[in-house]
């Protein structure tokens, strides 16, 4: 059993991704043209926010969200101690300084008492991750960020059309970061990211830095990049938005059902989901002291699993001159040797879901 598939046989969207592809090669039009701008404006508006910014993918809407925010070398940025690297890379990037935090035990998030320990007066920026598909309780971060005076800016990658208290990921904080990686919750054929917001000024920031720093055809206002969410990407992931919340509904119906056939598993630990959240489980992640030998058990049945993710961040390579070892964030480190990942996608069958389940259970 395949742990993800694209789901590309979907009844419907064959047709609709047909379409697309149809209008963009009809027009010969292929960056920056009428299916981004489309595309921009009804992921803005399904997010609650104003504005939309297609980028090249979900790290350079990170690094650009931060630039265009005026993060730079000198800055502190807390980061979750726990989430995939490209939050820490992001960082890096820009030439600020990584200041990691330990995430809540469950579920996984950075939340503003644990934020508020690690404020500096260098503190520019907070990048809360919404990992795993559940999001960030962020109004009593943003709280925070009117007192002291930083940047707030979700790392939504995996998270797309969560809510928290009612809103969706993408209109919470000063802005957001999406992924569109093929295996996202909200997936383009290819890669591609943007950038929510409902700052108009920082949104026209970003627009420039995708496009080498310019506004206007030749006058580079400054040293931008090349990173600009394609007219064919935006045609695809069109059609995908309109579908995003029925396959997120699925989703939540197999994590449902993992969850309550996984209750009687002995040292199993399984998702929690918060009071005031939606989650859309992007990843059905479950715990284990014993992960390699339910991984080798599992995988001797045929049914594949991934470790997200195996390493932590402060332990990883690149990051060996920030001087964090082992034991210097503990529930990050304990994450990273338990983590699981179960198959689970929308078009999953659900007998798949009964198989997996029952091979954890014997």
């Amino acid at each position: 059993m395949k742990f993800f598939e694209l789901g590309l046989d979907e009844p419907g969207l064959r047709a609709d991704l047909d379409a697309g592809y149809r209008r963009v090669m009809d027009r010969g039009w292929a960056i920056l043209g009428p299916e981004l701008e489309a595309f921009e404006a009804e992921f803005a508006a399904y997010c609650g926010a104003d504005h939309a910014v297609g980028v090249g993918n979900g790290l350079d809407a990170l690094v650009l969200a931060l630039r265009a925010a005026g993060v730079a070398p000198g800055a502190e940025v807390i980061v979750p101690a726990h989430t995939f690297v490209a939050t820490w890379l992001a960082v890096e990037a820009v030439g600020a300084t990584v200041v990691p935090v330990e995430v809540d035990a469950e579920p996984y998030v950075l939340t503003a008492p644990s934020i508020a320990a690690a404020i500096t007066q260098r503190t520019a920026a907070v990048i809360p991750v919404s990992l795993y598909g559940h999001p960030v309780d962020m109004d009593p971060i943003l709280d925070l960020a009117a007192r002291h005076g930083f940047f707030v800016l979700e790392d939504a990658a995996q998270s797309h059309g969560a809510l928290s208290h009612g809103r969706r990921t993408g209109g919470l904080a000063h802005a957001t970061a999406f992924s569109f990686y093929p295996t996202k919750n909200l997936g383009a054929v290819g890669d591609a990211g943007a950038v929510t917001t409902s700052d108009a000024d920082l949104a026209e920031k970003i627009r420039m830095l995708r496009n080498y720093g310019s506004r206007r055809k030749y006058v580079h206002e400054t040293a931008g990049v090349n990173s600009r969410l394609d007219e064919l990407q935006a045609a695809f992931l069109r059609a995908r938005l309109a579908r995003l919340d029925e396959a997120n509904d699925r989703r939540r119906e197999r994590a449902a059902r993992y969850t309550a056939q996984l209750q009687g598993a002995n040292a199993v630990r399984t998702p929690t989901e918060a009071a005031w959240a939606r989650h859309v489980y992007h990843l059905y992640v479950v715990r284990t002291p014993e992960r390699e030998a339910l991984q080798a058990r599992l995988t001797a049945q045929g049914i594949e699993t991934l470790i997200h993710y195996p390493t932590a961040c402060h332990l990883q390579p690149a990051f060996a001159h920030l001087g964090y070892g082992p034991g210097a964030f503990p529930i990050a480190e304990q994450l990273a040797a338990e983590v699981l990942s179960l198959p689970l996608w929308p078009g999953m069958p659900l007998d798949d879901v009964d198989r997996v389940a029952a091979a954890i259970l014997t």
